[in-house]
């Protein structure tokens, strides 16, 4: 139950609640013109006010978001299961954290003492605690929410609360607001979330499905056709590297190894260029040996005759001596060439030698750097692999989504058959739960208008579960909102009765907008009663002149008109005490 709201200011008009029924009034002036409006009084802003304490995120449409208001801080108080009464702090400025008294967070086991007095959580903490302890949500429940379950018992006109009885706010996903009422209903709320997630699928597919048509965007997918021949190119890599791996050697000190092997080849490459050089002084020695021979001098002697010239003994010893002179210096130059010619054949036949132990030794190298490779050359090729890996997985990946992105849509629309079928079967085995919901909303629309058909039809549909409040009328505005009036004072009986709910329903004036006034009286009338049989609280704003029209059909108001009663002063006669 709601006891107070109240702020840190004292222009705010604070607004106090009993058990039962609770109606907080807007009055009009005596001084008001036509064109005067209540709407700025702060009916709907008290609403907001409870959500906002409640947890719903601050946005431009709320009240406290405006900079006169983003200062202040809010207060609630209310009965909490299990704790009595606890009181909630938050302020816009401050929108992640609510400070609440006394802590009703679960105690932990290191927690000996526990904290007393206020403290300060998140947001997102503080609706974790609504969920568990006002709807009895302990574990976690896909596609149930808390504030979804609150938006129902506590409807906001600034998000179009009042135009369908099924959902809680414009534009919302018929699939999540039938999950939560499912759980509200005590219906299977989890087999009705299945819904939810077959429409989250089928719109992922049609948003891959227009993205494949984009000539960048279609190719992060890509097609199976292309996708295969790609995954048996990369795959066939991948093999080449994982053999590679298998078979590589670390050699140790490779570094050092292929220096030795790299200064061996540029000694063999020397001895090469030595030998060339040495080759070539060796003919040009051996031709030198052949040119080295005695001169013939038999022939002077005999030409001298002939000449008539006779040559003396004397002269004859000369030439002697000059032919022995010169057969020294041959034998002299050849004895030299031999030696030179000696020396250069030893050291080609050594260079030979050097050149083959060489060449033993470079091959030796060479096989073991063909064989193995250094550490870090082992360590190229782990990290290749493991980038052609990740790309194989990817494509796979890739593959496995144009897969899904070319199945057929019978398959989904199998999935929908399936669920509808295993939906249809569930609530042929919940009667009980839904003649309950049937039989409570049908009395509550047969008080306002008599022996009318009115009763919930809950079916399977293919898209949703169905929940359609129904009652037979002209389909005026009027009767759409009680309409939507017994739905909630149904939906939050039963959710109080079975533990799934709070016990408070919040209703805006805006509901009773163009309702008949005899209707109007005989709603109130029934909120009170209901409040009292089920033990529950009862909250609406209302326009006097509204209130009026009830009071003057019997209904007695003076016992449920709370403070504050508003007005359409600008200046102080609203909510919030002051005109901004």
């Amino acid at each position: 139950m709601l006891h107070q709201v109240s702020a840190n200011y004292p222009e705010f008009k604070t607004a106090s609640f009993t058990s039962g029924m609770n109606l907080i009034v807007a009055d009009r002036r005596a001084s008001s013109t036509e064109t005067d409006s209540r709407n700025s009084a702060g009916k709907s802003s008290l609403i907001e006010l409870i959500h906002f304490l409640l947890g719903a995120r601050v946005d431009k449409r709320s009240a406290v978001s405006l900079a006169e208001l983003r200062k202040r801080k809010f207060r609630l108080d209310m009965d909490w299961p299990g704790n009595g009464v606890l009181s909630v702090k938050r302020s816009a400025n401050r929108p992640t954290s609510v400070q609440i008294n006394p802590d009703i967070r679960p105690q932990q086991e290191d927690d000996l003492f526990g904290i007393h007095g206020e403290v300060e959580i998140s947001l997102d903490e503080w609706n974790r605690q609504i969920e568990r302890d006002l709807f009895g949500v302990r574990t976690d429940c896909p596609g149930v929410s808390g504030r979804t379950m609150l938006s129902f018992l506590v409807r906001r006109v600034s998000s179009h609360g009042f135009n369908v009885a099924t959902e809680s706010f414009s534009k919302q996903r018929k699939a999540d607001a039938a999950t939560n009422l499912a759980y509200l209903l005590g219906l299977d709320y989890e087999l009705a979330d299945g819904y939810r997630k077959l429409t989250a699928q089928k719109a992922t597919r049609t948003q891959l499905r227009k993205a494949v048509n984009d000539p960048v965007w279609g190719q992060i997918v890509g097609s199976t056709a292309d996708l295969r021949g790609q995954i048996a190119l990369a795959e066939a890599k991948l093999r080449r590297l994982e053999d590679q791996i298998s078979d590589f050697q670390v050699v140790p000190e490779y570094e050092r190894v292929k220096q030795e092997a790299d200064a061996l080849d540029r000694d063999i490459k020397q001895l090469a260029q030595d030998d060339v050089v040495d080759q070539s002084n060796l003919e040009e020695l051996r031709q030198a040996v052949a040119e080295a021979r005695d001169v013939a001098v038999d022939y002077l002697e005999p030409a001298y005759r002939e000449l008539g010239i006779v040559l003396g003994e004397q002269v004859n010893r000369r030439f002697a001596d000059v032919q022995t002179f010169h057969q020294s210096v041959v034998r002299n130059r050849r004895a030299f060439l031999e030696e030179e010619i000696e020396s250069l054949t030893n050291r080609l036949a050594a260079r030979r030698e050097e050149r083959a132990r060489l060449g033993e030794r470079q091959s030796q190298l060479l096989r073991m750097l063909s064989e193995g490779g250094a550490l870090e050359a082992l360590t190229a090729l782990q990290q290749a692999l493991a980038r052609e890996q990740a790309n194989v997985e990817a494509l796979r990946h890739r593959y496995a989504a144009a897969q899904a992105l070319e199945a057929s849509s019978r398959q989904i629309k199998a999935q929908r058959l399936q669920q509808q079928q295993a939906v249809e079967t569930d609530l042929n085995e919940r009667r009980e739960q839904q003649a309950e919901a049937t039989l409570l909303f049908s009395r509550f629309a047969r008080e306002l208008y008599g022996e009318r058909d009115a009763y919930l039809r809950i079916e399977a549909g293919r898209e949703n579960l169905q929940i359609t409040p129904y009652i037979r009328s002209d389909n005026s505005r009027g009767i759409g909102n009680m309409v939507i009036f017994c739905f909630d004072l149904a939906l939050s009986v039963l959710a109080h009765r079975h533990g799934r709910g709070p016990d408070f329903l919040v209703h805006d004036s805006h509901l009773f907008d163009g309702v008949d006034e005899r209707q109007l009286a005989k709603a109130f009338a029934l909120a009170a009663q209901v409040s009292v049989e089920e033990r529950m609280q009862y909250i609406a704003t209302i326009n006097s002149d509204d209130l009026g029209k009830a009071e003057r059909l019997g209904f007695e108001s003076n016992p449920f008109v709370r403070e504050p009663r508003l007005n359409d002063n600008m200046e102080d006669g609203g909510l919030f005490g002051f005109r901004f």
